[in-house]
């Protein structure tokens, strides 16, 4: 985390945070790309088994793979915070870190060891392994949608999407215990620069510009896209039948 400037914030350039809002640490895009990134794998897990949602667990995988897309071109092209080459400088101080926590670990004298560090790469990895993840998800997900291992015989391909959705939830929950395990051990909520974008305390605000014009046409962007899908279906993204009827039909039909 960078560290808040010595010099004044009107000779910097750089301004000051509003009194009781606290500092802006995260832009609009940014949050949005989050909550939409999490509803997509949520909504796309819960209809994952239920082939009357199929369309729509369909839509929130190719939804998940063009979220990819604007991160990685965000970190490209958008502003430094955001770069994705933070993160993963962040990441190559990890090995680093670990000799040093032995090392502290191990002597006598108990040597303190920066675990605030450790938590915050801990952090970093855990959201470079789901933007990771995302790539055979997707993909898997894709080629089982088309019957791409239908040649090789059997469902593998299925097992494979099922494998990476598997690991990808095992991740989402490994991150969520670890913002609640830093928000009780630091007695901050760790979310809410996700929530509101901004962590307590004055001084100026690390995030200059908030961009919330591009977090709507984020939003827009895939609010057409669900909407050019459900045109793509004969009968929409939600099945006219409740969640269990549907089902109940759906195996009705397979015994026969």
């Amino acid at each position: 985390m960078a560290s808040t400037p010595l010099i004044h914030p009107a000779v910097s350039g750089i301004s000051p945070g509003a009194t009781g809002r606290g500092r802006r640490m995260t832009d609009a895009p940014t949050r949005m790309f989050h909550w939409l990134f999490a509803l997509s794998f949520l909504g796309a897990y819960v209809t994952a088994e239920s082939e009357p949602w199929r369309a729509l667990h369909v839509t929130l995988g190719y939804s998940l793979a063009g979220l990819l897309g604007f991160r990685l071109l965000y970190g490209a092209f958008g502003p430094r915070h955001a770069g994705l080459g933070l993160m993963l400088r962040k990441l190559a101080r990890a090995p680093a870190w670990v000799r040093a926590a032995i090392g502290g670990l191990q002597q006598p004298s108990g040597a303190a060891v920066n675990w605030r560090q450790g938590q915050n790469l801990l952090m970093a990895m855990a959201i470079v392994a789901l933007l990771l993840l995302v790539v055979p998800l997707t993909l898997s997900g894709y080629a089982t949608y088309n019957d791409w291992g239908d040649f090789l015989g059997g469902d593998w391909l299925g097992d494979v999407h099922e494998f990476f959705g598997n690991a990808f939830l095992a991740v989402v929950l490994g991150h969520v215990a670890l913002i609640v395990g830093l928000s009780l051990l630091r007695r901050n909520n760790q979310a809410l620069p996700m929530l509101n974008g901004r962590v307590k305390g004055a001084g100026p605000d690390l995030v200059q510009a908030n961009r919330a014009w591009l977090a709507m046409l984020l939003l827009a962007a895939q609010l057409v896209f669900a909407g050019w899908e459900w045109q793509q279906f004969p009968h929409g993204l939600v099945p006219a039948q409740p969640w269990s009827a549907a089902n109940a039909a759906h195996e009705a039909r397979d015994d026969d």
